[in-house]
């Protein structure tokens, strides 16, 4: 976005008070009782979820300064400038801040200055209030519940910081900043959208009428330096022997399944595990808004594409799995399965991808058989479910769970292995699976132990040039307790 464009943000917003939130909207009357009671039921709502706490005059007064400092540096600020040198435009916006408050004799403690120039420099060149949580490494996720409220999660629990915005305006101003760069939009006739940071975050954004507590932002960050598999088995997500089973499924070319819900690691595990794709195998990723970070060179990455204002020009996941049919892709890999692409992703992995992985929302891996069956009908062909379940049994080779534990650890707690079928059912066993042995200071103590079950789909691996120690099935070695 060019320095024009947030100039003429930054000045719209500045027309706006400190703390004020535009009006609710009121619902039509209906002309009866109940109507009436609609009405105040909604607005006693968005009074109680909308309205902004009163400030101290001593806040009033600081944001007064801010924004007449702001303005002043805006309007003296050489439009052309690019921003892409973000050094070189923080220096400018430093002397000039200098500047402003020496020509205002505006005295100001040291800590007061820093804050208010960071909180300007924020402004023009990064996202806002938000900026200083985008930097801090230890903060995992976003959220913002309308200009008053933000929350962050931090080593798997939430907490609320004393972040604010000055108004819904604000936000949404935000909002702009991150989805206009992408081509997107968001308004009353599209009220949310999936979106994406330039390190590759994720952004999701809801605001009103959807949302009753002014404009909504979940950013879900992603490490600068992606997370490692040693770091996995560090942090006790995963154990050594999982680890060398799972390359050897990489290697070998079988299609896995990630699995679990909401915020579990998937995407994360997902990266992990393309990491052992060999470099001379050309992959394909397929995403709603690009994330994945694979270190491979030979990736090529779609991204789908939301109507535009007049509702054409759709690019949905679906596309471009057909699409990348086409493309001679070795591996394909896809975000997260939602709806009918599903069924043409297991027919590419029943068509020669082998080697391909993608994600879903499931609780264990029974749960994703089960809804990748109801994903498959949501592409609208009239096929029997017994002819689904064969694709399913045909196409996934490994179900790899993940889940968010109640200490706020990320574990993978089962692999199982998709073994076919017995009459109409799909037929499962279970490789490894997660132990708890107890609580240690609040935190989770066990580890994902083999279950002595070796796999039907070994001699695959084998096949491959890939030989796996007994030891790693847990044959051949007493289990400790």
């Amino acid at each position: 976005m060019s320095l024009l464009r947030r100039i003429e943000q930054g000045q719209g917003g500045s027309q706006q008070e400190g703390g004020s939130t535009p009006a609710a909207p009121q619902p039509a009357s209906g002309g009866g009782q109940s109507g009436g009671g609609e009405s105040s039921r909604l607005s006693s709502l968005q009074a109680r979820r909308v309205s902004a706490p009163i400030t101290s005059p001593q806040a009033g007064s600081y944001f007064d300064l801010k924004t007449r400092v702001q303005n002043k540096l805006l309007a003296e600020i050489d439009p052309s400038m690019d921003v892409s040198r973000t050094d070189d435009v923080r220096r400018t916006i430093q002397g000039l801040f200098e500047q402003i408050l020496t020509e205002e004799n505006i005295v100001l403690s040291r800590p007061e200055r820093a804050r208010l120039f960071e909180q300007i420099s924020a402004e023009i060149l990064g996202l806002g209030p938000l900026q200083s949580l985008l930097e801090d490494d230890t903060i995992t996720e976003i959220m913002v519940n309308g200009p008053k409220n933000i929350y962050i999660e931090r080593k798997g629990k939430l907490h609320r910081v004393p972040v604010t915005f000055e108004s819904n305006e604000h936000v949404m101003r935000i909002i702009d900043r991150i989805v206009a760069p992408l081509g997107r939009r968001i308004d009353e006739s599209s009220p949310y959208v999936d979106a994406r940071l330039q390190d590759g975050s994720r952004v999701n954004a809801v605001i009103p009428p959807i949302s009753l507590v002014g404009p909504v932002l979940t950013i879900r960050k992603f490490s600068k330096n992606p997370i490692s598999i040693e770091q996995l088995i560090q942090f006790g997500s995963i154990t050594n022997e999982a680890v060398q089973f799972l390359k050897a499924c990489v290697e070998a070319r079988l299609n896995i399944i990630i699995s679990g819900g909401t915020g579990s690691g998937k995407t994360t595990l997902l990266n992990v595990l393309s990491s052992f794709i060999p470099a001379d195998e050309r992959i394909l990723t397929i995403e709603n808004a690009a994330e994945l970070q694979l270190r491979q060179e030979h990736v090529v990455t779609l991204e789908s594409r939301p109507p535009n204002i007049e509702g054409r020009g759709e690019i949905t996941i679906r596309d471009l799995v057909m699409n990348a049919l086409r493309m001679r892709p070795e591996r394909i890999i896809v975000g997260e399965c939602r709806g009918g692409e599903t069924l043409d992703m297991l027919q590419a992995m029943n068509t020669g991808h082998d080697g391909s992985m993608t994600t879903a929302h499931a609780n264990t891996p029974r749960d994703a058989i089960a809804r990748i069956e109801t994903m498959c009908l949501m592409a609208g062909m009239d096929l029997p479910v017994r002819a689904i379940r064969e694709q399913i049994a045909g196409a996934v080779d490994v179900i790899c769970q993940q889940e968010r534990m109640r200490d706020g650890t990320r574990k993978v707690t089962t692999i199982t292995e998709v073994s076919g079928m017995e009459g109409d059912v799909i037929t499962m066993t279970d490789i490894f699976v997660f132990e708890q042995t107890g609580m240690e200071n609040g935190r989770i103590v066990g580890r994902t132990r083999p279950t002595g079950l070796r796999p039907k789909f070994m001699d695959k691996i084998e096949a491959a040039g890939i030989h796996l120690p007994p030891s790693i099935f847990g044959i051949g070695e007493r289990r400790r307790y």
